[in-house]
């Protein structure tokens, strides 16, 4: 069984930065896929990035080039950085991961989930 607990939300403002991370316990971090999915008021909840065990990542077109996931192993914490950031990024962010990941956009792919950090970006 694998714990997540984010942190690092907050109020920034547009253009401004934030480092989410992603903290894992109870499981063989370095082997799982780590995935951030996001969920706006009102919204479906989408996915935002994820990092394979082996490092390889994939973002959505949204974030692409403004936002950074990456993982360190030895602290067990995933992060995600993000840059550049804008109004419509507001949301829930979430953390996900799984052992063996297929379709890595799909909520359904991922077995554990953490509880959300906000992030609020005013314009």
């Amino acid at each position: 069984q694998v714990q997540l607990v984010e942190s690092g939300g907050g109020l920034v403002q547009t253009g401004g930065s934030l480092r989410l991370s992603c903290a894992a316990s109870g499981g063989a971090f370095g082997d799982y896929a780590v995935g951030w999915f996001r969920q706006a008021p009102g919204k479906e909840r989408i996915f935002v990035a994820v990092i394979y065990s082996n490092t390889n990542t994939y973002y959505a077109d949204t974030v692409k080039g403004r936002f950074t996931i990456s993982r360190d192993n030895a602290k067990n914490t995933v992060y995600l950085q993000m840059n550049t950031l804008k109004p419509e990024d507001t949301a829930v962010y979430y953390c996900a991961a799984v052992a063996s990941l297929t379709y890595y956009w799909r909520e359904s792919s991922y077995t554990y989930w953490g509880q959300g950090t906000q992030v609020t970006v005013s314009s």
